[in-house]
């Protein structure tokens, strides 16, 4: 089968079995551990979350997602690999009723890497926790045979753990191998890292304390330093920077907070600092922002 029968063939089951709104994207969970199915009628609004490590491979329409500095534009034909939890700010930019935006995406398993990369012989690299390549013909074979079992409910306790791990296979295989095989290497830097990003998560409002991050990692500040860099792309200041600024955008928009209430909430002690930040990741002022979205909203109700 090609590449264009193949992901015709994807889009058709995951329409199928997506949810649908007018007003904004939905991520409809499909029932197997991990995998979903993300659909949107119209371009959205800026999405911002710590995302973990997943492969996401866009069927139809387009997306952007920033991490850190970097900007990736993809749509149609191609797979987003993350490959750690990083703060991302995305938008779906193309997307209509005729044509919606749809993408399949599976949550990476550590614990398959790790069995897998044995098997393979296998061993980690260095990489950036996020890239975009076109689809591999076998990872979007793999894809379709996984989500060809939602038309066969009675055969999912069977086959799901089977088609996940030949999912899991085929990344591990192709040209995404490298990124993908840290994240089941036994005490790699990469899960150090991750027990240390789980600190963050829950602390994020918090100042900032390299050394206890560091004694999570089981690393020297300065080792630790290094290495939470070249898994996350930033420094540990900057991903909790971007974590607090993706809170306070919810909290604004989803809770009506104002601006220097959602500041402090988050851990800012100037408002004026938060400003700046707030406009430089998201591209306008805080209030501005959550008013724009909140009245997109309100158009589309």
């Amino acid at each position: 089968m090609t590449d264009t029968l193949l992901r015709s063939a994807l889009l058709d089951v995951a329409l199928s079995h997506a949810a649908r709104d007018a007003q904004s994207s939905i991520q409809t969970d499909t029932g197997i551990p991990g995998l979903s199915i993300v659909c949107a009628t119209a371009p959205g609004d800026l999405d911002c979350a710590v995302s973990r490590p997943l492969a996401c491979l866009v069927l139809q329409g387009g997306k952007q997602v920033t991490m850190g500095t970097r900007t990736f534009v993809f749509g149609a034909g191609d797979t987003l690999l993350i490959t750690a939890d990083v703060p991302t700010v995305s938008q779906i930019i193309g997307a209509s009723e005729a044509e919606p935006y749809v993408s399949v995406v599976l949550e990476l398993d550590p614990a398959v890497i790790a069995e897998l990369s044995v098997q393979m012989r296998q061993t980690p690299v260095s990489a950036p926790p996020v890239r975009v390549d076109p689809t591999e013909t076998d990872v979007a074979d793999a894809a379709l045979r996984l989500m060809q079992l939602l038309d066969r409910p009675a055969s999912l306790p069977v086959l799901q753990a089977q088609r996940v791990r030949e999912f899991h296979y085929w990344l591990l295989a192709g040209k995404h191998g490298p990124e993908i095989r840290r994240l089941g290497w036994p005490d790699s830097h990469s899960q150090r890292v991750a027990r240390t990003v789980a600190v963050l998560r829950a602390d994020y409002a918090r100042p900032l304390r390299v050394e206890q991050l560091a004694a999570a990692a089981g690393m020297s500040p300065s080792s630790f330093h290094q290495h939470f860099r070249a898994v996350t792309s930033l420094s540990p200041l900057q991903f909790q920077k971007q974590m607090r600024l993706i809170e306070a955008r919810r909290l604004m928009i989803s809770e009506g907070l104002t601006a220097s209430s959602a500041a402090f909430a988050v851990g800012y002690e100037s408002a004026s600092q938060f400003n700046r930040e707030y406009g430089r990741l998201f591209g306008q002022p805080p209030a501005r922002d959550a008013d724009a979205v909140r009245q997109r909203s309100e158009a589309l109700a």
